[in-house]
């Protein structure tokens, strides 16, 4: 019961930090905050995803890339050009590697939205150290909470939490679902009620309004992330754009 609880709870402030910073905030610039909230976000993220964190400024372009060239062959990580979950995968992983080394030379018109960076965080997050430092820390967290050895192999979703959600999302969210919109890709929204991924997986609605930050278009849809952003908004730590 102790390893679904804390799955479950790693589980949903990564997804949260991955939907709501790296994704509406670092790719589209669905709202604004201060510096120092967003250092604070960055941060957050950063301790969500341990060593699966997901260079802000590489995932950025990625994703707007996605957007631009959606299910086509120059998509990063489409499933209409992947034989398997696990080869769309491999792709976004060499896409992402090769950003990371190169971000800086990226010449591209879908590029639009420019992501913050904290240098000294990143450069930190790539290397073995920070591997090293949370696999400890979950073992760590894993035997103080009693943990028989057994369930020790659920590190391995702790340690690959930001991309099993990310690949999860892009997936199935150009695979299986309905469709509110006709759109000239494949996009889906795959639940009618998207609690699993707090609303990521409005993905037919996302790519028709891009820049809306309320993912959830219908009367039974609902979108988590965006209900915390209200709130974040209405406290003024965010200003959203558009919803």
């Amino acid at each position: 019961m102790t390893v679904l609880a804390l799955l479950l709870f790693h589980w949903f402030l990564s997804l949260f930090c991955q939907s709501f910073f790296l994704h509406r905030y670092c790719s589209h610039a669905m709202f604004t905050m201060s510096p120092m909230w967003e250092k604070f976000f960055y941060f957050l993220t950063y301790i969500a995803q341990g060593p699966s964190f997901l260079n802000p400024t590489s995932y950025s372009i990625l994703h707007q890339k996605h957007h631009a060239y959606s299910d086509t062959p120059k998509d990063p990580h489409s499933p209409v050009h992947s034989k398997s979950l696990w080869d769309m995968s491999l792709k976004t992983y060499s896409e992402y590697k090769y950003l990371i080394e190169n971000h800086k030379d990226v010449k591209d018109s879908a590029v639009i939205n420019k992501s913050p960076i904290w240098p000294t965080l990143d450069n930190f997050a790539e290397t073995k150290y920070n591997i090293f430092f949370w696999v400890l820390l979950y073992m760590g967290v894993y035997y103080m909470n009693g943990i028989e050895p057994q369930y020790y192999l659920f590190i391995f979703i702790h340690g690959f939490m930001g991309p099993i959600q990310g690949a999860i999302v892009n997936w199935f969210g150009h695979k299986v679902g309905y469709r509110n919109y006709n759109l000239n890709d494949n996009s889906k929204n795959t639940l009618p009620f998207d609690f699993a991924l707090m609303g990521e997986l409005y993905q037919n609605n996302h790519h028709r309004y891009g820049n809306k930050m309320n993912f959830a278009h219908k009367w039974f849809e609902v979108d988590i992330t965006f209900q915390i952003s209200r709130l974040l908004n209405l406290l003024k730590i965010i200003q959203i754009k558009s919803t």
